[in-house]
């Protein structure tokens, strides 16, 4: 599995990057969303990715964040919702709405989604709404400029034998104390006592 890409842009168009790392050049498709938070052509970017096979295609999406990669993985699990219209949906609203939508039943508002209907809508509701809790944790990624500290920590609780999900909460809380601003180090130590508790 592929889990993330890093590397300059080497062109971005519509809801396609192609980057380039280092000499090998990947597509990855990405949403809206995720275009416009990307830096300009010949940059360095790191994006997180899902790599989808079929018998016919192989396809890598990429995600400026866990949250937009989490919800993805969430919707392609939904009958008759596939990586485009996923991609589709999640280019046409921000994530922290399409949890609320979800989570709250909004079945109006996730039928005004493209690709999605009322049967599909309440689907949508139904299969999920357990589900989104489950990754509705508060870690952002922010810009990427050559380390992610937030995504390093997670990675270092996760090398350390701690789920990835009790990881990623930990270091949501850590991140919340002032002191542990642009250090990696003090929010693995502030994360761990979280996870220890």
């Amino acid at each position: 599995m592929i889990y993330g890409i890093k590397g300059k842009i080497a062109l971005k168009k519509n809801t396609e990057v192609v980057i380039d790392t280092g000499g090998v050049l990947y597509l990855v498709f990405v949403s809206i969303n995720t275009l416009e938070k990307l830096p300009e052509q010949g940059k360095e970017v790191y994006l997180l990715t899902v790599f989808i096979t079929r018998e016919d295609s192989q396809a890598l999406y990429g995600f400026y964040d866990e949250k937009e990669k989490e919800l993805f993985k969430l919707l392609i699990e939904i009958k008759n919702i596939g990586p485009k219209t996923a991609l589709g949906i999640l280019s046409s609203v921000k994530t922290d709405d399409l949890y609320s939508y979800i989570s709250q039943g909004n079945t109006g508002m996730l039928a005004k989604l493209p690709g999605i209907g009322k049967k599909t809508a309440e689907r949508l509701h139904l299969e999920l709404k357990d589900k989104i809790d489950k990754f509705a944790f508060d870690v952002e990624m922010g810009d990427y400029n050559g380390t992610n500290l937030n995504e390093e920590a997670i990675s270092a609780l996760v090398t350390l034998g701690f789920n990835r999900n009790i990881a990623q909460k930990a270091v949501a809380n850590a991140v919340k104390d002032p002191s542990t601003t642009n250090d990696v180090e003090k929010i693995i130590k502030l994360a761990l006592k979280y996870v220890m508790k």
